[in-house]
Formats: C-alpha cells, structure tokens, sequence
C-alpha cells in the first residue's frame, strides 16, 4: 500500500496563516521533525518566525486516536501555571487545508533528550535533569483542573479499569497476528485492578523524558510536549510509565536503562524516584506498585501495536514506526513477568 505524503503545501499553508493567525507572515518553509510516531509534527519557518505544527497523520485511523483538539485545549489550560508548555496559536479542523486537523504552536528553543541514559551529560548533570524530570511531573499532578477549565476533561474515577478497557479494545482493534502474552494482561490485569481510590489528576499519558524539553543551558524543563493522551486519570499511571525507562532493555526504537549502571551514571534507583516523588506531590504508593507497572507496560505495547497496524497501512508518522511496532511483544511480555 503506497504511504501517504506527510509533506505540508507550504503555499497553501502559508495562505491560510496569513488569514487565521495574528501576525503571520509567509512565505514559510515546512521540516517534518525526527520524533512524533503519532501526530506528525513540524518546524514552521516563515517570515514572522518559527513555529510549531502538529497534525493528526493522512488515512485510516482508530476511532478517538490522535486527538490534537485534545492537545491544543491542554496547552490552552496550562499558559501560566507551573507546567511550561508551548503557547497555542491556532486549531484547524477544516481537513481541505493539509488534509487533516492540525494546530499551530509557538517555537519553544530547548533540548530534547531522545536516551534516558542522558550519554552526553556528567553524573552531576544527570541527576539534576531527573530530579527535573520527577519535579515536572509532581508539579503537573498539583494542578487544579477546575481553576485552568479542565474539570470536564474525562471522566473522573475508576481510571485503571476504563483504561484497561479502552486499550483493550485498541489493541484487538490493531492485531496484526498472536501474542499470547497481551492476551494474557487482557485476562490477567482486570482482576488485579486496585478499587478506586477518588485520587483525580491532569494526566500527561506518555510522560517520558523525550516528551520533555530542557533548556540550552540547564537542567530545567521548558516545555512539556505531546499532550495526545492526556486526561483526569489517576497521577500513579504517569509516574509508572516514567519508571519504565529504568526496565526496558536497550534498544533503537525505546531506548531503556536496563543492564546499565545507573548509581554510576548519576541516575536515581527507582525507590528514589518514587520517594522524590512522593515527597513533592504528598501523594503515598500505592502497595501494588507492581500491577501500575504492569498496566504501564500493557498500555504502551497497545500503543505500540497500533503504529505496527498504521506502518503496516502505510499511514505510520515516524521511521521507526516498524521498529516500535515489533517492541509490542516485548513489552507485554515485560508486563506479565511482573504479574
């Protein structure tokens, strides 16, 4: 099946800037950015500056997937509280102008960490960026969501079991051949599903270090991207998707820190992490940590089947698509050891 372009019509675009967005000149120049295995996204250079766009991908897709209306009305709701995000420009939902929604987004000029294992950086260093990392994520899980509108932003309580079905239903939706252990999680995780506790936070989804901007010249977080999943969920699904990193073996697609000596690089234990946590955000653990991990490793492998479903259309943003797709059985059966 022939790959939908991915390529903007600068013109056009341009066009139609000019007359939605205040003070945006054209012509602009369009360059499709390395990460965004869901949402392409773009650097925009135009004549009034840089910004940002973000577009739901050409073709078929899974019904409620790749809500970029979802992510603009987030970053909307967090201008001025202590979460730094992008500022949002502009939300298109007229599909004739590039062929799907998409919004625009103020440039935000930062770092992006694509390894956790943070090579570049002296174990001083990399302590401080995951201090800033866990200290980010506490700070998003304080925010009221009926003071910045977000009271109606999903539906508040049992979280786990309406996730566990929701990604149930999204992964069977996009199997491309067996894998007993996700099987397995299916039956296996909603018996283990710890009963509601009434804790209702902001929820980023996929809150790990290459959806975090850092600043050019200090472990400091400038902007949190990729809000595509986020919703009033329960605060511990965050911080288990973020302690997956510490699990997940090395590899191209999702680079973890398993096998690596991460007292040596400066990079804290996962008891630490979760002790830093608790103290900044003054909520407890839960005592099944072992079923939020679990359930993180189960949602990201569902996600990670759906681009191996969209690479197998034609239709996948990234070109690691097909890699990311393949981790799917690794991650489930990741997630069923901890069961």
């Amino acid at each position: 099946m022939a790959q939908p372009s991915l390529d903007l019509p600068d013109s056009a675009l341009a066009s139609y800037l000019e007359a939605h967005v205040a003070g945006f000149r054209g012509p602009l120049s369009s360059r499709k950015f390395k990460g965004g295995q869901s949402n392409p996204t773009y650097e925009i250079q135009a004549a009034s500056g840089r910004y940002v766009l973000r577009r739901k991908p050409p073709g078929v897709l899974l019904a409620s997937a790749h809500a970029v209306d979802r992510e603009f009305r987030v970053l909307g709701a967090l201008q001025g509280s202590p979460v730094p995000v992008a500022r949002p420009l502009h939300l298109c939902s007229d599909e004739s102008v590039i062929g799907s929604m998409f919004y625009l987004m103020g440039y935000v000029d930062g770092r992006i960490c694509w390894d956790p294992a943070l090579p570049d950086l002296e174990p001083g260093a990399r302590a401080a960026h995951y201090d800033a990392i866990v200290s980010t994520l506490a700070a998003l899980h304080r925010i009221d969501v009926a003071a910045v509108g977000l009271s109606d932003f999903g539906k508040p309580g049992n979280y786990f079991a309406r996730q566990l079905t929701r990604w149930s239903g999204q992964y069977q939706a996009s199997e491309t051949g067996p894998i007993p252990d996700m099987d397995a999680l299916i039956d296996a995780l909603p018996a283990r599903c710890p009963a509601d506790d009434g804790v209702v936070a902001l929820t980023h989804g996929d809150y790990r270090i290459d959806n975090l901007m850092f600043a050019t010249d200090a472990p400091r977080v400038v902007a949190v991207v990729d809000w595509e999943l986020s919703t009033l969920g329960h605060p511990l699904a965050d911080l288990g998707y973020l302690c997956m990193a510490l699990r997940l073996p090395r590899n191209p697609a999702l680079p973890g820190l398993a096998g690596l000596d991460r007292a040596a690089l400066g990079i804290p234990g996962e008891a630490a992490m979760l002790a830093r946590y608790s103290e900044l955000s003054g909520r407890p653990i839960t005592d099944d940590w072992a079923f939020v991990l679990a359930f993180s490793y189960f949602r990201l492998a569902a996600i990670a089947q759906g681009v191996a479903r969209r690479a197998q259309q034609g239709n996948a943003s990234s070109e690691q698509a097909v890699q990311a797709g393949r981790m799917t059985a690794l991650l489930a059966a990741s997630g069923r050891a901890l069961l």
